[in-house]
């Protein structure tokens, strides 16, 4: 009897794709041959799955081979209409006596009887058994396969903090066979970046399949992300602005100390140099620091000192107002 691939997989054969993808993924693990270096006809029922899987996953074949076209490796069921029933009924065939052929059915061949033929090169001929003439088929006949498949990859999302894709920390993840790996966070790293992981999806026949990892870059209470700089919006007080001095500051890699200047302005804006995100080139955005004045609104002291006192400037003068 002709290999099944419904059979071979253990599904249905109004299965649907995904049913059959998860069996031949389950049925894979449980055969593939480096997890069965001491039974030696696992490699022989990996080929067998995969060869199943091969049909079914493609749509064409699959319904071919359900009209009864071709068989489990794609080859014609019946090539040129040889089947049960007679020269003009089902099939197609030739009639033949117990499924034989009778003599008479080869009149016509070559001008004579059955005598004058070498049913032997008809069928070599047929059937690729044989030599085969220009533009023929040739040598031991069947259909030509191409390299066999690797295994299908597999895809990862991978959540990331917003200071750990700054500074590109090492990710460590876990595939789906439990290893785990270290990963260093490419130049350019944002939401949607991918990365491929060479060999590290399913098992195939022609190889694993590759790791597929989707970054997602979290938010940040205070960081924002502008193109390869940080911006920043930090408080100041208002002895700060006046007198200026040296504050502490946080970046993505920890605090550094900023230098005010006297008489600073809520949204003078400073620049912390090579404190953002790394470039697919490899140069570093700066942190964008922009200064807010935080003015007490109850200091009974501070109106105090300020009582009498007006800042004579125009300064919406340039807003036309």
């Amino acid at each position: 009897m002709a290999a099944d691939p419904y059979t071979i997989l253990g599904v249905a054969r109004g299965a649907t794709e995904k049913d059959i993808k998860s069996a031949y993924r389950k049925l894979a693990k449980e055969l593939h041959p480096d997890r069965n270096t001491a039974n030696p006809k696992a490699a022989e029922k990996f080929s067998e799955i995969t060869r199943a899987y091969d049909l079914l996953s493609d749509k064409d074949k699959r319904a071919r081979f359900d009209r009864g076209e071709i068989d489990i490796d794609g080859n014609p069921a019946m090539p040129f209409g040889f089947g049960g029933g007679g020269a003009g009924g089902p099939g197609g065939g030739f009639r033949g006596s117990q499924g034989g052929f009778r003599a008479q059915d080869f009149e016509g061949f070559g001008g004579g009887g059955a005598e004058g033929i070498d049913l032997g090169n008809i069928f070599e001929g047929l059937f690729g058994g044989g030599r085969a003439g220009p533009g023929g088929m040739g040598g031991t006949g069947g259909a030509r396969r191409g390299p066999p498949p690797k295994g299908a990859n597999v895809q990862y999302r991978l959540q990331v903090s917003f200071t750990d894709a700054a500074t590109r920390a090492t990710q460590r993840i876990t595939l789906s066979d439990g290893k785990t790996i270290d990963l260093k966070l490419p130049a350019g790293v944002e939401s949607g970046t991918q990365m491929r992981l060479g060999g590290k999806g399913e098992p195939g026949p022609g190889g694993a399949g590759d790791a597929i990892v989707t970054i997602e870059v979290g938010s940040h209470p205070f960081f924002r992300r502008d193109g390869d700089n940080i911006r920043l919006d930090l408080p100041i007080s208002l002895d700060e602005a006046i007198h200026g001095g040296k504050v502490r500051v946080p970046t993505v890699e920890g605090a550094v100390m900023l230098t005010v200047s006297p008489g600073s302005s809520s949204g003078k804006t400073l620049r912390l140099k090579e404190k953002g995100f790394t470039a697919k080139g490899g140069t570093r955005g700066d942190q964008l620091v922009t200064l807010q004045i935080e003015v007490p609104g109850d200091d009974a002291d501070l109106a105090n000192r300020l009582e009498g006192w007006r800042d004579a400037r125009d300064l919406r003068s340039k807003l036309g107002v």
